[in-house]
């Protein structure tokens, strides 16, 4: 058994044993296989696919990579939530806190940008202090003692994933299925949760844009996931538009901060949060019905008790609570520009897939895994779609601390927005949920 044989295995559509799998993976972690050999490899899966038993293997062996938390013996369930990445995606950072202030026990593994999506880590780095590392024995702890830990993988904690996680980032090999999966449930199994509520998304701003590709993922997580003895169910959403206003890391963890503090904000971070986080708190069994969880996750963050949380939460990891407390304070990006309209009109659809580009350019992403984050830069959009606009006003304002990508930057910016002479209403933010008895319509979901 060889690594050059297994790839050659693969690239010809051959299933690999689970020995194989074992051998290739384990020997990344272990340095013996180089990333170019990896590179090859994950170009091959992502051509070639695989199974689900090839797919149930390999979120073994990412997960045997390291240590697990050990919640036997805790009462009580413990649940996550975990998107499959888009543009200005931050619900992490709501539902999380929300559903710890109910009572939930959230021990949330998260990863890093990807492409031209966000990672939440990335954005939680952007709060002076914050640390994303904790050992099993920390986020156990965390858990326990104040419902949420937001943490990533380390050295011990799925360290195949971390590897493999940054190398699919800039290898073109994100959009895969079965690495996705792997990824995912690698990361939530090592947790040791017992249910998982995924929001699975497609359009312009998503990894697949496909509906049908969506589904196809959905219907993987939730096997995969039930697989490891988790109670996964899917929430399939729309990403045709960032949500809601702000695309960059910094960006982001204030917008999130300004609707706790208010209980206000972009309505489709609204919807979605109480969607996620009343999901979560009827799978944990401290609601006993969907619809009442959404109520509870409604009250939570209008009456403040999510912004405590994640002040709890900021505090408990070394972050500095004065950027909670005061994000107005926090640095500014060195060169800012406006956005302007050409046209009246309304906003007839906007290029999500181009705006996370942007906000890459800007400094906010990383085109090599190596690059530094600018945590200041990126977009504040001003207007979504169907939103009337005139000639000259606010589309958006862009930040970065090179003057040169700002430049860039602006140039490009025009393409994002399509302006019409009639109103457009944007497609429904949550079309159903896929879990182990079946399918059906958010709609009837959120009645049960």
């Amino acid at each position: 058994m060889t690594p050059t044989h297994i790839i050659e295995k693969k690239q010809a559509g051959k299933a690999l044993s689970n020995k194989e799998i074992e051998y290739f993976i384990r020997g990344y972690v272990e340095g013996s296989i180089p990333d170019y050999q990896m590179s090859a490899w994950l170009m091959a899966v992502y051509f070639q696919g695989m199974n689900v038993d090839e797919t149930v293997n390999l979120t073994r062996a990412m997960l045997e990579s390291g240590d697990k938390v050990d919640f036997s013996g805790v009462p009580g369930k413990r649940v996550d939530k975990h998107s499959t990445g888009g543009v200005g995606d931050k619900l992490s950072l709501l539902a999380a806190p929300t559903a710890a202030a109910c009572g939930g026990q959230i021990p949330m593994i998260s990863g890093r940008g990807l492409g031209h999506t966000g990672g939440t880590l990335d954005k939680l780095e952007s709060i002076p202090g914050f640390s994303v590392q904790m050992t099993c024995s920390q986020l156990r702890d965390a858990v326990l003692r104040i419902g949420a830990a937001l943490a990533g993988q380390n050295s011990r904690l799925v360290p195949a994933d971390m590897k493999i996680y940054a190398l699919r980032d800039v290898t073109a090999t994100v959009k895969s299925i079965p690495l996705i999966t792997a990824s995912i449930i690698s990361k939530k199994a090592a947790e040791g949760i017992d249910a998982l509520v995924l929001d699975v998304k497609s359009g312009g701003g998503a990894v697949f844009r496909r509906r049908e590709k969506m589904e196809e993922l959905a219907r993987m997580l939730v096997e995969v996931g039930n697989d490891f003895g988790i109670e996964t169910t899917a929430l399939l959403t729309n990403m045709d538009q960032p949500l809601g206003y702000a695309v960059g890391n910094w960006l982001e963890v204030r917008e999130c901060v300004d609707i706790m503090r208010s209980g206000e904000g972009a309505e489709d971070l609204l919807e979605l949060n109480r969607a996620l986080a009343g999901t979560m708190l009827k799978m944990s069994g401290i609601t006993q019905s969907i619809a009442e969880g959404v109520r509870r996750a409604e009250q939570t963050l209008v009456n403040g008790d999510a912004y405590a949380k994640f002040r709890e939460i900021v505090v408990n990891q070394g972050g500095d609570p004065e950027v909670i407390d005061h994000p107005e304070n926090y640095p500014k990006a060195k060169f800012s520009q406006a956005i302007t309209a050409n046209d009246n009109g309304f906003i007839h659809s906007i290029k999500t897939r181009e705006a996370g580009i942007i906000s890459m350019m800007l400094g906010a992403g990383r085109m090599k895994k190596e690059d530094a984050i600018d945590y200041k830069a990126g977009i504040v959009l001003r207007r979504k779609k169907g939103d009337a606009v005139g000639k000259g006003e606010l589309l958006a304002e862009i930040y970065s601390d090179s003057e040169d990508e700002l430049l860039e930057a602006a140039k490009r910016f025009p393409e994002v927005f399509t302006i019409s002479e009639a109103p457009t209403q944007p497609s429904p933010l949550i079309y159903k949920a896929i879990h182990r008895l079946g399918e059906e319509s958010w709609e009837a979901f959120s009645r049960t």
